[in-house]
C-alpha cells in the first residue's frame, strides 16, 4: 500500500492563503484531499486522477482552492486561497482509488496522517 506524507497547513487569518503538499511513496492512480472538522464527517475537497487535467472540487471550495499534481514526483498540492473560518479542519491526503466517486472517502485505500488548518476571523 502506498504511504503518504503530508506537509503544510498551519494557522492563518481569514482571506489568507496556505499550501498543502502530499508525497506518495509510489505510483497511485489518483490523489486527493479531504477534510474533517470536529464532530463532522470527513468530506472530499479536491481530487485528481493520474494523467488527468480534470480535477474534482467540492462546491464549497470551487474558485478558491486549486489541486495540482506532479506525476513525476508523485506529489499533489492543494493551494488554498481566500480562506474562511469554515475551512478550519484537519486535512487528509488520500490515494489509491478503488471506486469512481472521487469525492467520497470510501473510494480511497490509502490515507495520510492529517495536517491541521486553522482559519481565524
Amino acid at each position: 500500500q502506498v504511504q503518504l506524507t503530508e506537509a503544510g497547513g498551519g494557522s492563518v487569518q481569514a482571506g489568507g492563503s496556505l499550501r498543502l503538499s502530499c508525497t506518495a511513496s509510489g505510483y497511485t492512480n489518483c490523489m486527493g484531499w479531504f477534510r474533517q472538522a470536529p464532530g463532522e464527517e470527513r468530506e472530499g475537497v479536491a481530487t485528481i486522477r493520474t494523467g488527468s487535467d480534470s480535477p474534482y472540487y467540492a462546491d464549497s471550495v470551487k474558485g478558491r482552492f486549486t489541486i495540482a499534481r506532479d506525476n513525476a514526483k508523485n506529489v499533489v498540492y492543494l493551494h488554498m486561497n481566500r480562506l474562511k473560518p469554515e475551512d478550519t479542519a484537519m486535512y487528509y491526503c488520500a490515494a489509491d482509488c478503488v471506486a469512481e466517486k472521487l469525492l467520497a472517502p470510501t473510494s480511497y485505500n490509502a490515507w495520510g496522517q492529517g495536517t491541521q488548518v486553522t482559519v481565524s476571523s
